[in-house]
């Protein structure tokens, strides 16, 4: 058992460094297509704001939301905004007061699973978003949510075949080709992980989030220019070169490639 503790660890400290990498070279928003445009009172789609931008529409949807709390669209709109801000704890919150007032309702089920993800409840975010999706209607999303909350958990097997579903349901679409190219990369497969996220950029509809993650990738390969090449395309160069530092500077300190496979060759002897 403190194996598998052990492994769980380096996991979670190798996710949240990635997390952290994927935030910077987003650089604003790490938005999906489920969110993007879906917010009428806001006058510029979610990914193409700065943080600053982005802070201001939080507010303005905050007050949205305060002046009337059982708004089904302000509620959703809130914790989606506050989950891309990296407020997990307030998002959830908000999901927990929708979820009350609309306890079948789909979207709202499969908001809640993911604030729950992001506020690191992640057997209950997969039961939530399990109870979301029904065998008749199959939603992409919610597959491509469930894939994503078995990454979180060690379970990368299981996650590559629920992407592998949604995609069925959806071909070629780039968010779940990404989410399939981070799933490689969780299991040091690099090579594997850029492929897919090429696929990705090559889609109708990519955004700038996968562009970034593909950055990322071509990054931890040690591919450092041709990485920052990526990110300028969307991104000013001093930008560029800050996110390459920090991610130098991450590998170099961290180690997180190392911690994690050490942990994993720990489980074998055992």
């Amino acid at each position: 058992m403190a194996v598998e503790g052990t492994i769980s660890l380096a996991r979670t400290a190798l996710v949240g460094s990635m997390l952290t990498a994927s935030l910077l070279l987003a650089s604003c928003s790490t938005a999906s297509r489920e969110t993007t445009g879906s917010i009428p009172r806001l006058n510029k789609p979610v990914e193409a704001m700065n943080a600053a931008e982005l802070s201001a529409a939080t507010r303005k949807i905050g007050a949205d939301y305060a002046s009337n709390p059982k708004d089904r669209s302000a509620g959703l709109n809130y914790a989606a905004l506050l989950r891309m801000t990296g407020k997990n704890a307030q998002s959830l919150a908000v999901m927990q007061q929708v979820a009350i007032g609309y306890p079948n309702d789909r979207e709202v089920l499969a908001a809640y699973g993911k604030s729950l993800a992001g506020a690191g409840q992640l057997e209950q975010a997969l039961s939530t978003i399990s109870r979301a999706q029904t065998p008749d209607r199959p939603d992409w999303r919610l597959k491509s949510a469930e894939g994503a909350i078995l990454d979180q958990l060690g379970r990368a097997n299981e996650a590559r075949n629920a992407y592998r579903e949604a995609l069925d349901i959806q071909p070629n679409e780039a968010s779940i080709l990404s989410n399939l190219g981070m799933s490689y990369l969780l299991t040091r497969d690099l090579k594997t992980a850029e492929t897919y996220m090429r696929s990705a950029i090559g889609q109708p509809g990519a955004d700038s989030r996968i562009r970034q993650n593909l950055a990322l990738v071509v990054g931890l390969q040690g591919r450092f220019q041709e990485a920052e090449n990526i990110a300028r395309q969307e991104l000013t160069a001093e930008q560029a070169e800050a996110n390459m530092a920090y991610l130098k500077g991450m590998l170099a300190q961290e180690n997180s490639w190392q911690k994690l496979s050490s942990a994993d060759n720990k489980k074998s002897t055992n």
